[in-house]
């Protein structure tokens, strides 16, 4: 099985021999939390073991597949915290996928710390590097290994019974019994490894995809290549050198050297195929960098976080340095610092009027600075809501200056007076300031500026707004209105192309702003403008950035829906990030094109500043033309189990989302089957006209159907319509996180259509 091939390996790697003995390291949780704990690696070489060194029998796991991350040294608050107990090149922290906490660990030497280190890099870098086969053998090997009770590699009748619950599958009692005898090659009685391989390989025999492999191949055994260039021409709708690609994907999937020989695929290359990156729904050509980058800003939107110093909600939540990393690394281009007063002179991050816990400023600077470009080369905008007084201003600006350096944009790009905005091209590695400026960008060329002025209060003071719409709405709103704040010149010259203004009207922006004026919307005020004015909006987000932000009534960090402000064009739509949910979704799916570089350009239609392109009539723009876009869904393949509960089965259907102009938002699902998570079958369809394809975002949602009570989440994958690939497609499900849950997956088969 997959663990054999992995223990070989480790025979000559120190690093993985002793992590199989085994290592007292302790794990910190705190200043004053500080345990020792056993970390071994498992004869497995995928799940990781601890436990106390004195709770009796309890003990822990999780998997290498788990670990996203390994940053040496001090490189988390937890850590920062007792720099001066224990020296850096003790120290070492696991970062997990999703939402989970970090493990912070000290180990007792130096280099016992690089056994660890090193060893965890190869472990992760072997998982990424399996074939698809491999992975699902690991998978299975993973099971068998659950389901063997008493660790004799060997499963009895009664134990593969077990097993098939756990997995999700509902089965007949006496078919099950028929594959076990037919899988018992040596008649024990019993399935060894191999055995069960087999039996897992008759149970999910794809009948969905020998249907279509049985329409293409002339002799039944085999697509020759010119059966398997049919099938892509008239299925898969594929264009270029189909005779290549054929040859190509027979190179690359076809497990059987004989049929090679033959240029041949056999049902599992097919079935390697279908289950590949070019065989998913998602379009492997626009996956890398593939737009054009060299327009101006506003001319893209941008994967933006609010609130991003929060891990949880927006009350009591605990604010970290962790939320920047985090978002950083999932490609997010615009963060949001919510800077006070601190004490010794130092701004601190957190937000405002709450029990929210508090970081220094300088500490999210660093962050940003180390880890602005890990993902994506392009320009990163640090969305500064000022609440300092004048003197810690100064210090906020000597904090980037200092720790920045030349990664902070301190000028105009060509040092001229600018009359546009530049390209994401243009600003690769610049990390900009959006903030509050005395003056505009034309008075620093002519040297107007004075030493300090008075700026107006912050338009984005969201404790503000609360309080606005409170009871004492009137002399709230009086205060505000006399309440200015100063400004320092030195913060004031770390802004550049994005000055925070207040917005009096699209008409006022029209004549009086500049391109390099940024407004602030909070989702309300945006759905106001858009409904009033939609096509006014799109227009001035042509030339012109705006920010949206969640009401300042989400104090449990939920998100709005960021597809309606993308449909006016907004650029910068701040959502929690910390928060999973449909809103995350449709964000990590717009952006999961273009090399999840953190920038999609808009559509034509978005960036011309003659054409008025409403979200609300789509039909009225030139070159409309709708799409009819039609889904059928096939099949599931080892859905997870949402309901921990011993013996219960899921009951899935799916649903999809078609999310973008108001004429667009549709819904439909199949029926749901009864008692199968394991290899469901709908061949159901799903029809939907689509009126702006360009703006289209397609979420697929599996739910556990439940007639009592509300659906349980099971799994979703959602892209925008423009990546979709046509003809028959595996679509790999995510988590609620984002992550993903092999090898669960659904089967469909896509059409796009032009309306008569």
């Amino acid at each position: 099985m997959a663990s054999t091939g992995g223990v070989l390996r480790i025979q000559g790697d120190d690093n993985l021999q002793s992590m199989l003995v085994g290592t007292v390291m302790r794990k910190i949780k705190s200043r004053t939390w500080k345990k020792q704990r056993y970390f071994k690696l498992q004869e497995d070489c995928m799940t990781i073991w601890y436990k106390s060194k004195k709770a009796g029998n309890t003990h822990s796991t999780f998997s290498v597949g788990d670990v996203e991350a390994i940053r040496e040294g001090h490189q988390s608050e937890v850590l920062l915290s007792i720099a001066d107990e224990f020296p850096a090149d003790r120290c070492f922290t696991l970062v997990f996928r999703g939402r989970r906490g970090n493990l912070d660990l000290v180990a007792e030497s130096a280099e016992e710390a690089q056994s660890w280190i090193k060893g965890m890099k190869k472990l992760i870098e072997n998982l990424e590097n399996m074939g698809e086969r491999e992975k699902l053998d690991q998978w299975i090997g993973d099971w068998f290994k659950k389901a063997d009770k008493n660790n004799d590699g060997r499963m009895n009748f009664k134990e593969v019974q077990d097993l098939l619950k756990m997995m999700n599958v509902d089965m007949n009692e006496h078919h099950a019994h028929r594959l076990f005898t037919m899988a018992d090659k040596s008649q024990s009685g019993s399935l060894e490894d191999d055995e069960f391989v087999l039996f897992y390989k008759m149970l999910t025999q794809r009948e969905d995809v020998l249907r279509v492999f049985q329409v293409y191949t002339a002799d039944g055994q085999k697509l020759s290549q010119s059966d398997l260039e049919d099938f892509l021409r008239e299925e898969q709708l594929e264009g270029g050198d189909i005779q290549k690609h054929a040859k190509q994907l027979i190179e690359r999937y076809e497990p059987s050297d004989t049929a090679k020989v033959l240029n041949a695929m056999t049902f599992d290359g097919f079935l390697m195929y279908l289950g590949s990156a070019e065989g998913s729904i998602f379009n492997p050509q626009r996956r890398g960098v593939f737009q054009d980058m060299g327009q101006p800003l506003s001319h893209y939107f941008i994967s933006s976080s609010h609130n991003t110093y929060l891990m949880e909600d927006q009350l009591r939540g605990q604010s970290s340095v962790e939320g920047y990393i985090r978002a950083l690394n999932r490609g997010c281009r615009c963060v949001e610092v919510d800077c006070w007063d601190g004490a010794n002179g130092e701004p601190i991050v957190y937000h405002g009027h709450t029990l929210t816990s508090k970081i220094l400023f300088k500490d999210v600077v660093t962050a940003v600075g180390n880890y602005a470009f890990k993902v994506s080369e392009y320009p990163v905008i640090l969305s500064i809501e000022n609440h300092c007084s004048v003197e810690q201003q100064r210090v906020m600006a000597q904090h980037l200056n200092h720790i920045l350096g030349d990664k902070l944009l301190k000028s105009t790009l060509d040092g001229k007076a600018p009359i546009g905005l530049p390209s994401p091209e243009d600003l690769k590695g610049k990390i900009l300031v959006k903030a509050k400026k005395i003056g505009g960008l034309e008075e620093t060329f002519n040297g107007m500026v004075e030493d300090s002025l008075t700026g107006e209060v912050s338009d984005e003071d969201e404790a503000a707004e609360i309080d606005e719409n409170n009871l004492h709405r009137e002399s709230v709103r009086r205060r505000l209105k006399k309440s200015k704040q100063r400004l320092s010149k030195e913060l004031s010259d770390c802004v550049v192309y994005c000055k925070s203004v207040h917005f009096s009207s699209f008409k006022h922006s029209r004549i009086h702003s500049k391109f390099y004026e940024v407004v602030s919307f909070t989702e309300s005020k945006a759905r106001k403008h858009l409904r009033e004015a939609g096509a006014e909006f799109v227009h001035h987000n042509s030339r012109q950035l705006t920010r949206v932000y969640p009401t300042g009534f989400r104090t449990d960090s939920s998100n709005f829906n960021p597809q309606e402000m993308w449909n006016a064009g907004c650029q910068i739509v701040a959502l929690n990030f910390q928060t999973a949910g449909d809103g995350m979704d449709l964000n990590d799916g717009l952006f999961s094109q273009n090399g999840r570089c953190g920038y999609v350009l808009k559509p034509d239609f978005m960036k011309e500043a003659e054409k008025r392109f409403d979200p609300e009539t789509p039909q009225q723009r030139d070159h409309y033309q709708p799409i009819i876009l039609t889904i059928q869904v096939i099949s599931g393949q080892q859905l997870p189990k949402v309901n921990i509960k011993e013996g219960s089965i899921v009951d899935p259907l799916v649903r999809v989302e078609i999310h973008g102009v108001p004429m667009d938002q549709a819904k439909q699902e199949t029926r749901y089957i009864e008692n199968n998570g394991f290899n469901p079958v709908w061949y159901d369809t799903l029809r939907f006209t689509i009126h702006t394809p360009e703006l289209a975002m397609v979420r697929f949602v599996v739910e556990d159907y439940d007639k009592t009570s509300k659906n349980d989440f099971v799994g979703q994958y959602t892209l925008p319509l423009s990546c979709m690939q046509q003809g028959y497609r595996h679509i790999h499900l995510l988590s609620k996180d984002g992550t993903s849950i092999p090898p669960s997956s659904l089967f469909v088969h896509i059409r796009f259509t032009e309306l008569e």
